[in-house]
């Protein structure tokens, strides 16, 4: 079976970076542009394993505030916080969320995913 993961990056590039490393890895992936699309998609696609999200972004809630609702709503999805400008305390972050430094390296992704339990 193979995991779907949701990427919600608001730079476009960097976006399909991580698209085409987790599809590479052989995980099933949408994305989203901002933490509004995230939440639409989330209610929408109840069986996303994983949520991959930015910080720093548009609308009307940051990828913290992402986080924290998405593991309240859903307890079961794996949540993994990115940014290159901040460096959140686990207590800024859902407890069981894990934080990746941008640039983010296949290695560093794939280390990420090991500790969420979604790679062997």
């Amino acid at each position: 079976m193979a995991y779907r993961i949701l990427v919600v990056e608001d730079d476009g590039l960097i976006r399909m970076d991580l698209v085409d490393m987790l599809e590479d890895m052989n995980f099933l992936v949408l994305d989203a542009a901002n933490a509004d699309e995230a939440m639409t998609i989330l209610g929408a696609e109840p069986d996303i394993n994983a949520l991959l999200t930015d910080i720093d972004m548009p609308g009307s809630m940051n990828g913290l505030e992402l986080a924290h609702q998405a593991a309240a709503r859903w307890p079961d999805c794996k949540v993994a916080v990115i940014s290159g400008r901040y460096n959140p305390t686990q207590g800024k972050m859902p407890d069981t969320a894990l934080f990746v430094s941008k640039p983010v390296s296949e290695l560093a992704l794939s280390k990420a995913l090991q500790t969420l339990g979604l790679l062997g």
